[in-house]
């Protein structure tokens, strides 16, 4: 017999490995919330598969769930779908980014005052720099008595907006 009469046999525990991955993956999209799953386009079966699983609550039941959508993933093309995964995380990743800086931003500004404020106009000039300036002593005003922070909210509301 030539080696090449035979094609090579896939191990049933690199068979047992991928299934593995696929139902690791329907887990992942199980945790999607729904406009995110939209944003997937995913096959009817496979979105109806993902969204039961969402709504079952019992342990055994979602263990058969996962391995459903594991066994529907099979007979799909999954790369599209872990593309759009990660297309996901990077996003999210980015807007906690994009919230940790704008947490950054109003603690300097509160605290040290004015040169933050021009600081940040200066990377972000589009910014409104009366309603910073105002936002930022009020904000610190509150701080020193002791008040609800209700500036530093709006503060950081306003700078989130800026950032996005």
């Amino acid at each position: 017999m030539l080696p090449d009469e035979h094609p090579e046999r896939i191990s049933k525990s690199q068979l047992k490995r991928e299934s593995s991955a696929l139902q690791d993956l329907g887990a992942e999209l199980m945790s999607l919330s729904l406009e995110q799953l939209e944003r997937l386009a995913l096959p009817a079966e496979l979105m109806d598969a993902v969204r039961l699983g969402q709504s079952i609550t019992e342990r055994g039941a979602l263990k058969r769930q996962r391995k459903y959508i594991g066994k529907v993933l099979r007979h799909i093309d999954a790369e599209p779908i872990r593309a759009g995964l990660a297309a996901l995380r990077n996003e999210t990743a980015e807007a906690v980014y994009r919230l940790h800086a704008a947490e950054r931003w109003r603690d300097r500004m509160i605290g040290e005052g004015d040169g933050a404020v021009n600081e940040f106009l200066g990377t972000y000039p589009e910014a409104d720099r009366q309603k910073l300036r105002q936002l930022s002593r009020e904000a610190r005003r509150e701080r020193e008595a002791g008040a609800a922070p209700k500036s530093a909210r709006l503060l950081f509301r306003y700078l989130r907006e800026i950032l996005e």
